[in-house]
């Protein structure tokens, strides 16, 4: 009999939107009293209230509810965990679990960047740490690049792609709102892209013990993204928090940010102005003033269409 979790805490209006945006693609038509979206992701209910709480509700609450806890602490500082479980043995264990095995291995990773985002374009990297080269990135100073500066990322980067192998793919704003739709949203686009750079790392790496991805899907629910795709990369192993517990991962999410940041900077100076990261009110704000002067239509080279920003500006030109 599956265990029934129940894990509650509170998020700001950064993750609010996050959530709002990353779970539109499994959200419900109907909504619960007071809430502002109920979303099913695999075996776990998902319900976000007006008041801020998160409630996440179901065999796999602890895995859905990991990547945003993760991302509530880096919005805010910190987050207040509520949980319970039809299993009182099991215990909720948030602590980072690290496998020797894993961690020690020549491995190849990937990790993705630019999803948050509503300007600048999505990018996903693999790359492959050998045995031998994991000392030196730990000397480097490798970790998650959410949990490092830009000028740290731009300084150790160089470096890092001087003595490992990857392979990165950049998905423009322009490809991402021509190709996203209900059939094709975010998780699918990521799982697609994913595929891509590990097949093509793959085809070059002969010598590795595993072929890790940073989880952002249950591992049924990835390959069926993959159900229509070729050259499907099997024998992953799915990992949250895979940046922490695996340097290949690490590499992958440092070169993504680096290039996305090279990427964002060239994006900047085609608007004329500097870009906000994020999808927060300042964004809003931002897109606004480029609407009202290029006119909307420009969005669709710089921005991701279908964020909730797009709507806000819309009615900002309407009422202002």
């Amino acid at each position: 009999m599956k265990k029934n979790n129940v894990i509650t805490f509170r998020v700001c209006e950064k993750t609010q939107k996050m959530m709002d945006e990353e779970l539109d693609w499994c959200k419900r038509e109907k909504t619960p009293p007071y809430a502002k979206f109920q979303a099913k992701d695999g075996d776990t209910v998902i319900t976000l209230y007006e008041s801020g709480k998160v409630v996440f509700q179901g065999s796999d609450a602890d895995l859905a509810s990991d990547f945003w806890i993760t991302t509530e602490r880096i919005n805010s500082g910190k987050v207040d965990i509520k949980s319970s479980s039809s299993n009182k043995s099991d215990k909720l264990d948030k602590s980072i679990k690290v496998d020797p095995k894993i961690y020690n291995s020549s491995s190849i990773g990937s990790d993705e960047v630019g999803t948050g985002d509503y300007f600048g374009p999505i990018v996903v990297t693999s790359s492959y740490v050998s045995k031998d080269n994991i000392k030196y990135l730990e000397e480097l100073g490798v970790k998650d690049s959410k949990k490092l500066t830009d000028d740290k990322i731009l300084e150790i980067v160089p470096l890092i792609i001087k003595k490992i192998p990857y392979k990165s793919v950049i998905l423009s704003n322009k490809e991402y709102n021509d190709n996203y739709n209900k059939e094709l949203n975010m998780n699918k686009i990521k799982a697609i892209l994913h595929n891509k750079v590990l097949y093509s790392l793959k085809e070059e790496i002969k010598d590795y013990d595993y072929i890790i991805v940073d989880e952002f899907a249950k591992d049924f629910i990835y390959y069926n993204y993959l159900r229509n795709s070729v050259n499907v990369v099997k024998n992953i192993t799915f990992l949250t928090k895979g940046e922490s517990k695996n340097l290949a991962v690490a590499a992958a999410s440092l070169i993504s940010r680096y290039i996305f940041i090279k990427e964002f900077d060239k994006l900047s100076d085609k608007v004329g102005i500097t870009l906000p990261k994020g999808a927060s009110d300042v964004v809003d704000e931002v897109a606004f003033s480029i609407a009202k002067e290029k006119g909307i239509e420009y969005l669709k080279d710089i921005a991701k269409l279908n964020f909730k920003n797009t709507k806000k500006v819309e009615e900002m030109l309407k009422n202002r």
